[in-house]
């Protein structure tokens, strides 16, 4: 599967613009986990694209229709990686992808949460100022603090470099992605 194909996917499944937002952002980071572990960039830029885009349409059944469809078209590693984006799913982590979605997919969209409340929005987010909001349970409450944790943990990173690479990542792209 190409990128194309799956931003054609993307679009028949997902309408939501703060949805599409989020998957972009994740494709983004994974784009850049990919480079800096000397990754598939095109594969990881398409797990992390397409890792909520059966949400919005089949919510009690997500991830399994876009699981299934990936499944169909021959990625059956993209797959198992958008499988097991979630740890309470009780999917195995066999590889880096599988373990990156999980480590970027919650984190990156709590710290676009952080960058929405600042005046200049991502342009001076610091790594120390996200940790700090993570400690605090009322800051975007239904984020899962445990979830990023374990991502982190499961990654092999550590938590602050893990948070300044995502917030490099997005401060890169701030004016295509509004924050």
């Amino acid at each position: 599967m190409t990128l194309p194909e799956a931003r054609q996917i993307l679009v028949e499944m997902t309408k939501s613009a703060s949805l599409l937002r989020h998957m972009r952002t994740v494709e983004l980071v994974m784009t850049a986990y990919a480079h800096k572990l000397g990754e598939n960039s095109e594969k990881w830029a398409i797990a992390g694209l397409l890792h909520d885009a059966d949400y919005e349409a089949y919510p009690e059944q997500h991830p399994a229709v876009i699981v299934a469809r990936l499944n169909e078209l021959g990625e059956p590693e993209i797959a198992h990686a958008v499988s097991a984006h979630y740890t309470k799913w009780n999917v195995p982590y066999t590889n880096l992808l599988d373990k990156a979605l999980l480590a970027c997919d919650e984190l990156t969209g709590f710290i676009v949460a952080c960058a929405q409340i600042r005046p200049d929005g991502i342009a001076g987010l610091e790594a120390k100022s996200v940790i700090k909001r993570l400690k605090d349970k009322g800051f975007a409450a239904k984020v899962e603090r445990d979830e990023v944790q374990k991502g982190a943990e499961l990654l092999g990173v550590d938590l602050t470099e893990h948070i300044t690479l995502i917030i490099d990542t997005l401060r890169a792209n701030r004016e295509e992605l509004g924050i």
